[in-house]
Protein backbone atom coordinates (compact mmCIF):
# COMPACT_ATOMS: atom_id res chain seq x y z
CA UNK A 1 0.00 0.00 0.00
CA UNK A 2 1.42 3.34 -0.57
CA UNK A 3 -0.19 6.98 0.53
CA UNK A 4 0.39 9.89 -1.45
CA UNK A 5 2.38 12.40 0.52
CA UNK A 6 1.05 15.41 -1.27
CA UNK A 7 -1.89 17.30 -0.80
CA UNK A 8 -4.36 15.32 1.94
CA UNK A 9 -1.47 12.29 1.65
CA UNK A 10 -0.04 13.76 4.29
CA UNK A 11 -2.40 14.49 7.27
CA UNK A 12 -4.04 10.98 6.75
CA UNK A 13 -0.64 9.73 7.24
CA UNK A 14 -0.11 12.07 10.24
CA UNK A 15 -4.03 11.21 11.13
CA UNK A 16 -2.88 7.31 11.42
CA UNK A 17 0.05 8.14 13.65
CA UNK A 18 -1.81 9.92 16.08
CA UNK A 19 -4.01 7.32 16.09
CA UNK A 20 -1.69 4.55 16.48
CA UNK A 21 0.01 6.48 19.27
CA UNK A 22 -2.76 7.16 21.44
CA UNK A 23 -3.69 3.14 20.66
CA UNK A 24 -0.60 1.98 22.01
CA UNK A 25 -0.98 4.59 24.71
CA UNK A 26 -3.94 2.96 26.33
CA UNK A 27 -3.54 0.07 25.39
CA UNK A 28 -0.43 0.33 27.81
CA UNK A 29 -2.79 1.66 30.72
CA UNK A 30 -5.19 -0.44 29.99
CA UNK A 31 -3.48 -3.94 30.06
CA UNK A 32 -1.86 -2.43 33.22
CA UNK A 33 -5.02 -2.35 35.05
CA UNK A 34 -5.25 -5.99 35.26
CA UNK A 35 -1.13 -6.03 36.56
CA UNK A 36 -0.99 -5.77 40.36
CA UNK A 37 1.97 -3.62 41.31
CA UNK A 38 3.73 -5.73 43.84
CA UNK A 39 7.24 -5.22 44.78
CA UNK A 40 8.49 -7.56 41.74
CA UNK A 41 6.46 -5.63 39.17
CA UNK A 42 7.49 -2.54 40.48
CA UNK A 43 11.50 -3.58 40.44
CA UNK A 44 10.70 -4.52 36.93
CA UNK A 45 9.15 -0.91 35.59
CA UNK A 46 12.83 0.48 37.45
CA UNK A 47 14.97 -1.45 35.86
CA UNK A 48 13.20 -1.22 32.28
CA UNK A 49 13.60 2.36 32.10
CA UNK A 50 17.81 1.94 32.92
CA UNK A 51 17.59 0.11 30.34
CA UNK A 52 15.61 1.55 27.53
CA UNK A 53 18.06 4.42 28.17
CA UNK A 54 21.26 2.65 27.54
CA UNK A 55 19.67 0.86 24.21
CA UNK A 56 19.04 4.46 23.22
CA UNK A 57 22.78 5.91 24.24
CA UNK A 58 25.02 2.94 23.25
CA UNK A 59 24.99 2.86 19.97
CA UNK A 60 25.62 6.97 20.27
CA UNK A 61 28.95 5.83 22.51
CA UNK A 62 29.89 3.24 19.96
CA UNK A 63 29.45 4.82 16.35
CA UNK A 64 28.69 8.69 17.49
CA UNK A 65 31.52 11.35 16.81
CA UNK A 66 34.18 12.74 19.18
CA UNK A 67 31.19 15.36 20.20
CA UNK A 68 28.56 12.93 21.15
CA UNK A 69 30.98 10.46 23.45
CA UNK A 70 32.53 14.02 25.04
CA UNK A 71 28.62 14.85 25.72
CA UNK A 72 28.07 11.64 26.93
CA UNK A 73 31.31 11.17 29.25
CA UNK A 74 30.46 14.97 30.83
CA UNK A 75 27.01 13.46 31.60
CA UNK A 76 27.70 10.88 32.89
CA UNK A 77 30.72 12.68 35.45
CA UNK A 78 27.94 15.38 36.24
CA UNK A 79 25.57 12.65 37.16
CA UNK A 80 27.79 10.74 39.13
CA UNK A 81 29.12 13.76 41.24
CA UNK A 82 25.49 15.93 41.91
CA UNK A 83 23.26 13.37 41.55
CA UNK A 84 21.37 15.59 39.30
CA UNK A 85 19.43 14.56 36.14
CA UNK A 86 18.82 18.10 34.86
CA UNK A 87 22.42 19.61 35.50
CA UNK A 88 23.83 16.60 33.68
CA UNK A 89 22.33 16.93 30.64
CA UNK A 90 22.68 20.26 30.71
CA UNK A 91 26.60 19.92 30.96
CA UNK A 92 26.18 17.16 28.46
CA UNK A 93 24.84 19.76 25.89
CA UNK A 94 27.20 22.01 26.79
CA UNK A 95 30.43 20.28 26.39
CA UNK A 96 29.14 18.88 22.94
CA UNK A 97 28.65 22.03 21.68
CA UNK A 98 31.83 23.44 22.52
CA UNK A 99 33.56 20.43 21.79
CA UNK A 100 31.77 20.92 17.87
CA UNK A 101 32.79 24.61 18.18
CA UNK A 102 36.35 23.92 18.33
Amino acid sequence: MSVESTGWGTLLIVAVMALVTLATRWGGVFVMSYVPIGPRVRRFIAAMSGSVLVAVLAPMAAQGDLGARAALATTALVMLVLKKPLPAIAAGIVAAALFRQF
